[in-house]
């Protein structure tokens, strides 16, 4: 699930255009991640290895009253990545779905 989390905070900052963190973690649950599969050092770590792979760019945001927070945003590269991901995914799915045809013929309920 963890490999599967960089595609999905890709896709939530194409729609956002920059979030921190825990904007991020709060929505990963739209792709049916739970507490303990995002949990915050999960997800700090797939963001810093996006950032060296220069998926997403961050910066510290200091003009709202509070603490800093890290704002991240989308690269043209990360767009690619994206992309390549949903053909990747929808490969998977068409495999899975045949594996699944397969076993309910095998295994009628």
């Amino acid at each position: 699930m963890e490999r599967f989390m960089q595609p999905c905070l890709l896709l939530l900052l194409h729609e956002r255009t920059a979030a921190h963190g825990y904007e991020l973690i709060q929505h990963l649950q739209e792709f049916g991640f739970n507490e303990n599969d995002a949990d915050p050092g999960t997800v700090y770590r797939n963001l810093r290895r996006m950032e060296e792979e220069g998926t997403v760019t961050s910066h510290w945001d200091t003009g709202k009253a509070g603490p800093a927070r890290r704002i991240y945003q989308l690269t043209p590269e990360g767009e690619k990545v994206l992309h390549q991901w949903a053909g990747h995914i929808s490969h998977n799915i068409r495999r899975l779905s045949k594996f699944m045809e397969k076993y309910n013929h095998n295994f009628p309920r």
